[in-house]
């Protein structure tokens, strides 16, 4: 509702519409998935704003044999179609954050997420090891890769972005 002309909206989803185990209320099918794209784009051109696609970005997952590997299965590559077909700005963090995760290796991209030992922090007595959600330094990371995948599009908000 508070969408205004000239406004860029980032439309970014995935997570937890992939994921069966989430539930019906938080679970999108891919037909759902797709159209909500679909939705979320015209809505937000139907206000003259400017919609940017966002494919989600990765979770930490390496198999037995230190292989990275993907969660979200084809969800990813529906966001791109979606960009292509609706000629919508893509920034692909799926692949960016992809090649992140793996420069750092199964060990060190630890320290990209909340993998948090039992007293580190007062408020969190508990071990925690979340390979979804990111550390300050890998939201740091994550941002930095979005706005240079912003810069790569060459959109006027390009402009108003810092390094």
């Amino acid at each position: 509702d508070k969408v205004q002309a000239g406004n860029y909206v980032v439309i970014q989803f995935g997570h937890n519409d992939s994921s069966p185990d989430k539930g019906p209320e938080r679970y999108s099918t891919p037909e759902e998935y797709k159209a909500n794209l679909i939705r979320f784009v015209n809505e937000t051109r139907a206000k003259n704003a400017k919609p940017i696609l966002c494919t989600p970005i990765m979770r930490r997952r390496f198999d037995e044999k230190s292989n990275f590997q993907d969660t979200h299965g084809i969800y990813p590559d529906m966001v791109r179609q979606v960009a292509d077909s609706l000629r919508v700005p893509l920034v692909d963090m799926h692949r960016r954050s992809e090649k992140e995760i793996i420069k750092h290796g199964e060990e060190g991209s630890k320290k990209l997420f909340l993998h948090i030992q039992s007293g580190e922090y007062e408020v969190l007595p508990d071990v925690l090891k979340d390979d979804t959600h990111f550390s300050a330094y890998g939201a740091r990371l994550m941002a930095a890769l979005f706005v240079e995948g912003i810069k790569e599009l060459k959109i006027k908000l390009s402009k108003h972005l810092k390094e």
